[in-house]
């Protein structure tokens, strides 16, 4: 499962052979690559070096919008054995597909993302990632499969039923978003059991920006290494980069199937390796739905590789380019705000983020749930003290009744813009 490359420079050899079909194939069977690629003066022809591909425009989320349902493809919709969408909330859902081929280079990599986070042949993986259009459960699904794991496609919801077959099944991994980790947490101390005493060994969590006082309060309740896995739709899914439990606090980039690079998120210009960005990927083997310099709009660095593998680590995502909030000037990202109230002892980590405006003015609300022993006076104080210490912002904190925030099977939504 794991990569052969013995160096870097082998790496670079076989991804520069690889780009050059990628390209070529995106340019001669999509269209709207074609169109991109010749306005932009430049063909297929005029990759010679891996540094040649920042001659080549971007693809962004907008440009599958506006090819809805098969204008990215590059191969006919017949040749797909599977779809999958984006959920669409904000406009028009992306499209993806997949060949057979791309199915079992997705289900290679989700199996070596499990192989490296501490998962083995023969483990029971209780997978908590929804099912359907969204590409986290079927994905890792059948990565878990190929590596040979017993899944239990539990997929999202139904809290109670899930508590039951962790008790009684007794897996040893399970994946799921961060925030459904707590949510099962709380189940589970409900019915009266310690989560630590679980079989839960290793948790494999993403779909949504988490912080490292997240990661926490999340191995402290369950007593598990609970690890980072980075994909999107567009890219792929899940499996694009995973944290190994030999190399934590950034994840390893399966560059032979994807060409990372890190822009400026402004200009686009190309940054160096240690510098932060946003994160752009090339797909170096997809069939269905190549994506050539895609922007993800997520924020990280990249930087050299360690343990062993040849291929470069991405920090852990600080959150996202749309996603930052101006309030009065500064700027602040919602994982910064979750550090906070994560790392406050009388607080639970569920929470939710309003911004408003009254005239010229930008408001700030952040509710927060009470924990145990909570004095809401004290914790109220202390959250806004910690806020304009550290930030230089004033908030008006609410501490909620503990249960009274409403509780996410998926992705959770935390922060509503109300200016937007």
């Amino acid at each position: 499962m794991l990569p052969a490359f013995s160096s870097r420079v082998e790496l670079e050899a076989e991804q520069l052979r690889r780009l050059k079909w990628s390209v070529a194939h995106a340019y001669k069977n999509a269209p709207y690559y074609r169109a991109k690629c010749d306005a932009a003066g430049v063909t297929p022809g005029d990759l010679t070096s891996l540094s040649d591909l920042a001659r080549f425009p971007f693809t962004r989320k907008s440009d599958f919008r506006e090819n809805y349902p098969f204008g990215m493809f590059a191969v006919p919709q017949e040749a797909c054995v599977r779809m999958h969408a984006s959920s669409g909330t904000s406009g028009k859902p992306t499209i993806v597909g997949y060949t057979q081929a791309d199915i079992d280079v997705w289900n290679t990599l989700i199996a070596r993302c499990i192989l490296v986070a501490g998962g083995r042949k023969g483990d029971v993986l209780h997978n908590a990632y929804g099912y359907g259009l969204f590409t986290g459960g079927l994905g890792l699904h059948g990565g878990a499969q190929a590596l040979g794991c017993t899944v239990v496609p539990a997929s999202g919801g139904q809290t109670e039923r899930q508590v039951q077959l962790i008790c009684d099944l007794k897996p040893r991994i399970i994946c799921c978003t961060p925030s459904y980790m707590l949510v099962l947490a709380e189940a589970l101390e409900r019915a009266g059991i310690d989560p630590r005493k679980t079989s839960l060994e290793v948790g494999i969590h993403g779909a949504e920006p988490w912080s490292e006082e997240m990661r926490r309060e999340i191995e402290k309740r369950f007593a598990i290494a609970a690890l980072d896995i980075y994909g999107l739709s567009e890219v792929m899914g899940p499996g694009v980069a995973q944290e190994r439990a030999d190399a934590r606090g950034a994840l390893t980039v399966w560059e032979d199937a994807f060409l990372p690079e890190i822009v400026d998120p402004d200009t686009g210009t190309p940054l160096p390796d240690g510098e932060a960005g946003e994160l752009v990927f090339t797909s170096l083997s997809k069939e269905a739905v190549p994506v050539i310099r895609y922007r993800t709009g997520d924020l990280s660095r990249l930087s050299a590789p360690v343990g062993g593998l040849p291929m470069r680590q991405m920090d852990r995502i600080a959150g996202r380019s749309d996603d930052m909030l101006i309030i009065r000037g500064v700027n602040i990202f919602p994982r910064q705000i979750e550090e906070l109230i994560v790392s406050e002892p009388g607080l639970s980590p569920h929470y939710r983020i309003d911004v408003t405006r009254e005239g010229v003015m930008d408001l700030l609300k952040v509710t927060c749930e009470a924990g145990v022993n909570c004095d809401a006076a004290v914790t109220r104080a202390a959250v806004a003290g910690r806020m304009k210490a550290r930030y230089g912002l004033t908030a008006e904190i609410v501490i909620a009744e503990a249960g009274s925030l409403p509780r996410s099977d998926g992705k959770a939504k935390r922060v509503f813009d109300h200016r937007r």
